[in-house]
């Protein structure tokens, strides 16, 4: 006999996530696996742009953080070939150097505690939104997580290898976990590898279909409080390592040699 049928939502919500921090397994992967394992996740998904693009996680000490070997594309990084950098971009621990671009990144490192990962990729549909000067739209309960958790720079600063663009993109993006970049691309700010790299793929999903329903009709939105509930939900610690895990048994099928 079913003893749940009439409990209000806010209960079998509260009760669901009780479970998931019992029943879902943390995976032992080390930071740099994690992240390695994030570029070729990236890659498979299509965010690769040759050298383009960088993805970094905070690392010891605080003010130091672990980035691709610049010459290197996504589906080659594994965690022995990623460099070791400090706030200045000078290689602690690796060989080589990392992409200049990863300027920005220290920026938002220094003025954005609870940021532990940076995704900065030009996958072709936020390309495409940000070649309209387009911000993204979210109108579907599958993009919930960026409700709200999107900013928008409208104007191009030029390649961001300076810090003006530090400035202007760590502004832009204020508290937000993410921001989609006027003729460039996005950023993903997280608080873990695991959130970063599902909230990338997240984003450009629903910039695809954000451009396939503008070509069809005007986009209808969704209510304010059920989009910020369905936010809640869908944005746990725990479900974003579960999705993350899901990836990455799908990328360690082609690609064991990254986490080696």
């Amino acid at each position: 006999m079913a003893t749940t049928f009439n409990d209000a939502k806010s209960e079998i919500i509260s009760r669901a996530h009780e479970k998931m921090r019992h029943a879902l397994v943390d995976q032992t992967w080390t930071l740099r696996q994690r992240l390695a394992l994030t570029c070729r996740i990236l890659f498979d998904a299509g965010h690769g742009s040759s050298l383009a693009g960088q993805v970094s996680a905070r690392a010891a000490p605080h003010s130091t953080f672990y980035t691709q070997q610049f010459g290197l594309g996504l589906e080659e990084i594994r965690q022995s070939n990623l460099v070791h950098v400090d706030e200045d971009l000078d290689v602690i621990d690796g060989h080589g150097m990392p992409n200049p671009a990863n300027r920005f990144h220290a920026w938002l490192y220094l003025h954005r505690a609870d940021v532990n990962c940076i995704v900065h990729a030009h996958s072709p549909h936020v390309t495409a939104l940000s070649m309209l000067e387009t911000p993204l739209v979210v109108s579907h309960m599958d993009y919930c997580p960026l409700y709200d958790d999107c900013a928008f720079l409208g104007t191009w600063p030029g390649v961001p290898v300076g810090n003006e663009e530090g400035e202007i993109i760590t502004h832009a993006i204020g508290d937000k976990r993410s921001i989609l970049l006027a003729h460039h691309g996005y950023l993903v700010a997280g608080r873990t590898v695991e959130e970063a790299c599902v909230l990338s793929l997240l984003l450009e999903r629903a910039a695809k279909a954000q451009l396939m329903a503008m070509s069809a009709g005007d986009i209808k939105p969704i209510d304010p409080d059920l989009a910020r509930e369905a936010r809640a939900w869908m944005t746990t610690e725990k479900r974003y390592a579960a999705t993350f895990a899901y990836y990455a048994r799908g990328a360690l099928r082609t690609h064991a040699d990254c986490v080696t």
